[in-house]
C-alpha cells in the first residue's frame, strides 16, 4: 500500500507489519523519515514536523538523514550516485513529479539533462529499491550509481551480521558489534564471488526467536559493493550497489540510460529467524522462477568419472541412479570438444564425436526411458586457449593489450559484453538445447576476472556491468526460447549466488564442499536469506576424497543433504547392493517430505556448533525435524528440542514413533530413534491430527 501525503510531498509504504516513509523538504532534499513497525500517514507527517538536528560545526545537516546521498553540495557521507561530465562533477538535482503506479512509487529528480528516477516497491514486507538514470544531456560518466542507501533508526548499540568464506567454505556466518567508521564488503571480481554474499543484517540485541532485526541484500551477479557506516553522531546508513569502486561505471551518452539491480530490504521484530523465514517466502513468491514446482532429485556424474566419460559409462550410471529413484541425471564436465581435461575444449560446445558419434540424443533418449530427465554442465561464459573457438577468435576474452593473459584452470574469460560473442553463444547454446531432450543445464563459472581489458573500446570498464547484464539477457533469451529447460547457477560452488541471479535460475550449487558435516555451517549461514527451494545439496563418497577424507555414514549423509534440494553425486559403481537399497528407502523419504522441505518455514532449533544440531520445516498441517547429532559423550545430557510455527492448541502425531503432541512440542533427544554416538542423524515427520 502507497499512501501520499496532501501536499505531495510525504509517502508512505507499508506491508503487512512495516512501513517505510519518506519526506520532501521544500529545498527538494529527500528525506528519509521511518523503516520499521507498521505506522499511518499522520505518524509519518508527525515525524516530517519534527525540527532537524541542531546546528554542529564541520557537519552537515543532511547526512545520515538524506534518502539517497548524492556527491555535491553540503554532504560529506558516502554519496550513492556521482556523476562527472566534461565541465565538472556532482550532482545538484531539483524535484520533477511523483508516480504511484500499483505498488510502485516512483519520484523523479533532473539534473542539467540528467533524469534520476528513484524506484520503491514494498512486496509483502521486504522494500524493493533501485534507481534509473537516462540521459538527454551531454555525454556523462557514472562513476558510482548505488541502488539505494538506508537509514536506520538510532539504537544504543548495533551488531553487524555479514555472510563471509572461501571456496569450498562458503555462507559463514559472522556477528560482530559495529563500530564507528566504515565497514566495507563485495567482490572486485566480475562475480558475486565466494568471500561475501551480498546480504547484511544489523540488530541491538536480538535473538533468532525475537528482537528487531534490520536486512539488506543486493541482486546482482557482477562485481559489488555494501557499506555499512555508522556517523559521528552514532546513525547507521547502509549502501549498496554495482561495481566494487568508483573509477566508473558507464559512460552515457544522449538518449542512454542505466537501471541499478534491486537492494532489497526488510525489517523483523521476529528476530533473525522471523527475518529469514520473510526472505524466504518473498523470494519463492516474487523472485525464484517457478518456485511452487519442487524440485526434482537429481545424480551428477563429475565425482564418478571426472574427464573420463563415455557413453556407456553414463548410461550405467543412468541405470543405477533411476533404481535408486532418481528423478534427474545430469552429465558434466567432459562431454564436448576436445575435452578430455581441463586444459582444452571450453568454447566448443558441440559433443565430443568419439564419445558421443550421435550426439547427446541417443543417451538423452535411453535417460528418459528410465523415467528421468536428462541435464548437462555448460561454463558458456569462459574459453580454453586450446579450443577452435579462441584459435579463430583470441581478441573474443578480456585481456589488456601488451600483457600476459592471466590463465586460471588453463581459461580465459570471454568478453560478453561483446554483441558478437552474445550472439555466438547464442547459436550454440540455442543449437544445443534443440539438437536434444535437455531439461536442466547447470551453468558453472570457474575463474574471476583478472585482465579486464577490452583493446579497442573507447569505455573499456563498461564491460564490468555489461558482461553482467548480456548474461541475464542469455538467460533470459534461453529461458523464453527453452521453456522446459531448468537452469542452475554454479561458480566453483558458490561464487555465484545473488538475487539477481536467482531470478534467472531454478537452483543454486551452495558450495563445491559435499561433506556432510562441513555442510551444516554453510547451509546455516545460506539459509539466514536463501531458501531451501534453492539450496542444491549432494550425498558424495565416504571417504570425502576431494576435500579432506572424513568418514561419515550414508543416513548422515543423507539427512544432511535433505535440508536441500536433494542430489547424489557420489561413484554408483562402487557402491554396494546394501548402500544402493539404502539410498532408494532415503530418496524414497525425502520425496514424502519435500514438499515440506522446499516450500515450508524454516526454523532453525539448534545451530551446527556443539553436538546436536537440527533445523524444522512448518508447511500446512505437516511438519519435518533433521536433527544431526556430531559427537555425544556417554552420560552427557542433550536438551530436548522445543519445535516452533506450530497450533499451540493442535495435537500433532509423530509418524516415526506414534506419539502424540500438543502445540508446544519438546522433542527429546532422538525420539527413540536410535540416535546415538558421532555423525548420526534422525528424520523425524509430525503431522497435525
Amino acid at each position: 500500500m502507497i499512501e501520499i501525503g496532501e501536499d505531495g510531498r510525504s509517502w508512505l509504504l507499508s506491508g503487512p507489519t512495516s512501513s517505510y516513509a519518506l519526506r520532501l523538504t521544500d529545498l527538494d532534499e529527500l528525506l528519509h523519515l521511518h523503516w520499521g513497525p507498521r505506522i499511518t500517514l499522520a505518524d509519518a507527517e508527525s515525524l516530517a514536523a519534527l525540527p532537524g538536528p541542531p546546528y554542529r560545526p564541520f557537519e552537515s545537516r543532511l547526512d545520515g538523514r538524506e534518502e539517497y546521498p548524492v556527491e555535491g553540495g553540503p554532504r560529506f557521507v558516502r554519496p550513492a550516485l556521482s556523476v562527472r561530465t566534461r565541465e565538472r562533477r556532482g550532482t545538484e538535482w531539483r524535484f520533477g513529479a511523483y508516480e504511484a503506479d500499483g505498488d510502485e512509487l516512483r519520484l523523479r529528480f533532473a539534473d542539467d539533462g540528467l533524469g534520476i528516477t528513484l524506484h520503491y516497491r514494498m512486496r509483502g514486507d521486504v522494500v524493493e529499491r533501485w534507481v534509473t538514470l537516462a540521459n538527454e544531456g551531454p555525454s556523462l560518466e557514472l562513476l558510482r550509481a548505488d541502488s539505494a542507501t538506508w537509514t536506520l533508526p538510532e539504537r544504543d548499540g548495533w551488531r553487524l551480521s555479514q555472510l563471509h568464506g572461501r571456496w569450498a567454505a562458503e555462507s559463514r556466518l559472522a556477528r560482530s558489534p559495529l563500530t564507528y567508521g566504515e565497514k566495507v564488503i563485495g567482490s572486485r571480481r566480475g562475480h558475486t564471488g565466494h568471500q561475501h554474499l551480498p546480504w547484511v543484517a544489523l540488530d541491538s540485541g536480538a535473538s533468532e526467536e525475537s528482537g528487531e532485526v534490520y536486512a539488506c541484500a543486493l541482486g546482482w551477479s557482477g562485481s559489488w559493493r555494501i557499506c555499512v557506516a555508522q556517523l559521528p553522531d552514532a546513525r547507521v546508513q547502509i549502501s549498496g550497489g554495482a561495481g566494487y569502486d568508483d573509477s566508473g561505471l558507464l559512460r552515457l551518452e544522449p538518449g542512454e540510460s542505466f537501471t541499478t539491480p534491486v537492494f532489497a530490504g526488510l525489517w523483523s521484530d521476529g528476530g533473525f529467524g522471523a527475518a529469514s523465514r520473510t526472505w524466504h517466502a518473498y523470494q519463492r513468491a516474487f523472485v525464484i522462477p517457478d518456485a511452487d514446482q519442487d524440485r526434482p532429485v537429481l545424480f551428477n556424474s563429475w565425482e564418478a568419472t571426472h574427464f573420463d566419460i563415455s557413453e556407456e559409462r553414463q548410461r550405467e550410471l543412468a541405470r543405477r541412479a533411476a533404481e535408486m529413484g532418481v528423478e534427474l541425471f545430469v552429465v558434466d564436465d567432459g562431454w564436448f570438444g576436445a575435452r578430455t581435461s581441463d586444459r582444452a575444449g571450453l568454447g566448443d560446445w558441440t559433443p565430443n564425436p568419439d564419445r558421443f558419434p550421435q550426439g547427446l540424443k541417443p543417451l538423452a533418449d535411453d535417460v528418459h526411458a528410465l523415467g528421468m530427465q536428462f541435464g548437462i554442465w555448460v561454463e558458456p561464459e569462459m574459453v580454453n586457449p586450446d579450443s577452435e573457438l579462441y584459435r579463430a577468435h583470441p581478441d573474443w576474452v578480456q585481456f589488456q593489450p601488451g600483457r600476459t593473459r592471466t590463465e586460471f584452470r588453463n581459461q580465459l574469460v570471454l568478453n560478453l559484453a561483446r554483441p558478437d560473442v552474445q550472439e555466438y553463444l547464442w547459436e550454440q547454446l540455442d543449437s544445443l538445447l534443440s539438437s536434444a531432450p535437455i531439461d536442466y543445464v547447470k551453468w558453472d563459472f570457474n575463474r574471476c576476472f583478472t585482465d579486464a581489458g577490452w583493446p579497442g573500446e573507447p569505455y573499456p570498464q563498461k564491460l564490468w556491468v555489461e558482461h553482467v547484464e548480456a548474461l541475464y539477457g542469455l538467460l533470459d533469451r534461453l529461458r523464453a526460447e527453452h521453456p522446459g529447460v531448468a537452469f542452475e547457477s554454479c561458480s566453483g560452488g558458490g561464487g555465484r549466488i545473488d538475487l539477481g541471479v536467482m531470478a534467472r535460475t531454478d537452483q543454486v550449487w551452495t558450495s563445491d564442499n559435499t561433506d556432510p558435516l562441513d555442510r551444516l555451517a554453510i547451509q546455516h549461514g545460506f539459509s539466514q536469506i536463501h531458501p531451501a527451494r534453492i539450496m542444491a545439496a549432494w550425498v558424495t563418497d565416504s571417504p570425502n576424497a576431494q576435500l579432506n577424507g572424513r568418514i561419515s555414514s550414508l543416513r548422515f549423509r543423507f539427512v544432511s543433504a535433505m535440508a536441500g534440494v536433494l542430489g547424489v553425486g557420489g561413484d554408483l559403481a562402487d557402491w554396494s547392493e546394501a548402500e544402493l537399497v539404502e539410498a532408494r528407502e532415503w530418496v524414497d523419504l525425502y520425496k514424502e517430505i519435500r514438499p515440506v522441505v522446499q516450500r515450508g518455514d524454516l526454523y532453525r532449533l539448534r545451530p551446527p556448533e556443539g553436538g546436536l544440531s537440527a533445523v524444522q520445516y512448518v508447511h500446512g498441517d505437516e511438519t519435518v525435524v533433521l536433527a544431526l547429532l556430531q559427537a555425544q559423550r556417554h552420560g552427557e545430557p542433550v536438551a530436548p528440542l522445543r519445535l516452533r510455527g506450530l497450533d499451540p492448541s493442535a495435537a500433532y502425531e509423530c509418524r516415526e514413533t506414534g506419539e502424540v503432541h500438543r502445540g508446544a512440542v519438546l522433542l527429546h533427544h532422538g525420539l527413540r530413534t536410535g540416535l546415538r554416538g558421532d555423525f548420526d542423524a534422525a528424520v523425524i515427520r509430525l503431522c497435525r491430527m
